[in-house]
Order: C-alpha cells, then structure tokens, then sequence
C-alpha cells in the first residue's frame, strides 16, 4: 500500500504542472476569449434589442401618422361635402328666384293678354252692335219698299 500511496503521490507530483497549466489556460480563456466574447454577445443582443425595440417605435408612430393624416382626409372630405351642399343649396335658391320670377312676368303677360283680349271683345261687340243696326236698317230699306210693292 505505501508503494500505491507513492506511486499516486509520484503521479500528483507530475500531474501539478498539468494542473497548473490547465488553472492557467482556462484563466487565459476566461479573459482573454470567454469576456470578450460574452461582452460582444450582450452588445449584440442589446442592439439587436434596441432595434427591435426602435423599430416597433417608429411603426407605431407611422400608424399614428396614417391615423392623423386619415383624420385630416376625412375632415377634409366633409368641408368639401359641406361646401358643395352649401353651393347646391345656393343654386337652388337662386333657380327657385329665377323659376318665381318668370311665374310673375308669365302671369303679368297673361294678365295682359286677358285685358287686351278682353278690351278687343268689347270694341268688336260694340262694333259688331253697331254693325247690325245698320246691317238691320239697310234690311229694312231694302224689304221694305219690296214689301210695300215698289220697284228695286
């Protein structure tokens, strides 16, 4: 057994180097890989973070854009549609002055006329009365003398 214990004492004599050189290169990879390259990854997933993170940002603000400008379309629409009924209202008024006026001027023409026809009536009634008294009176004369047995 004290030959066993020697033989294992010899093979952790000759193993401390190794040891100590496996301490020391593991120590050299921690700093000189493994930071480095744990401080890279966490940059990059910070950035890669803050991207995603940026980018969600500017497409919420790019769907506030597109709210606001639909809201300005919108808000404009209804001015325009509001000023074209504001126009048709207008038109229409203004036709409906045009259509009442010349309803006026019709029915003064027509006033006219009926006067015009009406004084006409009378003159030709009147001239017409007077025209057969004398158509009568001519008759008359003319039967008459036949009647009393004269010559023509």
């Amino acid at each position: 057994m004290q030959e066993i214990m020697q033989q294992v004492g010899a093979l952790l004599l000759g193993a401390v180097p190794t040891a100590l050189l496996f301490i020391v290169l593991v120590l050299a990879y921690q700093f000189l890989v493994q930071a480095p390259l744990t401080a890279a990854l966490k940059e990059r997933r910070a950035r890669t973070e803050g991207a995603v993170q940026e980018a969600h940002q500017a497409i919420a603000r790019a769907e506030a854009r597109a709210e606001e400008y639909a809201a300005r379309l919108r808000q404009a629409r209804s001015e325009v549609y509001k000023a074209r009924e504001e126009r048709i209202r207008q038109w229409m008024a203004e036709r409906d002055a045009a259509l009442e006026s010349a309803r006026k001027a019709a029915s003064a023409k027509v006033s006219e006329a009926k006067a015009l026809i009406e004084s006409e009536t009378d003159s030709a009634r009147k001239g017409m009365q007077a025209a057969v008294a004398e158509l009568a009176s001519q008759i008359v004369r003319v039967v008459m003398p036949a009647a009393t047995g004269g010559s023509r």
